[in-house]
């Protein structure tokens, strides 16, 4: 029996979206995190910063070395990562167990920086406050029905920019929503819908 449209049979025998299957990293990902409400100032930071690091890499790297991101930046605790110095800086540039990019790292402590002087919470109510109606977004059937770009995913970009945070477009602000399950684009015969 073939997998219904949009979808591809794993080896247990659930449906996943196709990227879901393509490495055992990313099964458990795709299974248990991604599309899942993310809450909280320090985990959507975390999402933020690890974004920003993947524009222009696949995902797989990231996720391979998120570990490594969490050592290095602190479990991207904000008021810790915001006292980060200039040797913390030198240390990142020289940190084989993350994505050693320069604007990338600076975007991470500067966003730290400006989060530091937010009010608890604040940095979660911000983002939330972009989750599209589920009830106006019908689930995908096949990866065409994903964008990379919304309308909410712009307004948050606009609305992380205007608030001082770097390296947060639209197409980031989108990655951002689906990992942290303010859409859910799990394709709509998938077992983790």
């Amino acid at each position: 029996m073939t997998a219904p449209v949009g979808v591809v049979e794993g080896a247990d025998g659930r449906l996943r979206c196709p990227w879901g299957t393509s490495a055992e990293d990313y099964v458990a990902y795709h299974d248990s995190e991604w599309g899942r409400p993310v809450h909280g100032d320090d985990a959507l930071f975390e999402r933020i910063s690890l974004e920003a690091f993947q524009s222009g890499l696949s995902w797989i790297t990231i996720l391979r070395r998120r570990e490594g991101f969490r050592e290095a930046f602190g479990s991207f605790h904000i008021p810790t990562v915001a006292k980060f110095t200039d040797a913390d800086r030198t240390r990142l540039l020289a940190d084989a167990g993350i994505i050693r990019n320069r604007a990338k790292i600076d975007a991470t402590l500067a966003n730290a920086g400006v989060l530091v002087g937010w009010e608890p919470g604040e940095l979660d109510a911000l983002v939330w406050s972009h989750a599209p109606d589920p009830a106006t977004r019908p689930a995908p059937r096949t990866g065409a029905d994903v964008p990379a770009v919304t309308e909410e995913s712009a307004a948050l970009a606009a609305a992380l920019k205007r608030r001082g945070i770097r390296f947060v477009g639209p197409t980031t602000a989108y990655a951002l929503m689906q990992a942290c399950g303010l859409v859910n684009d799990h394709m709509e015969a998938c077992d983790f819908r």
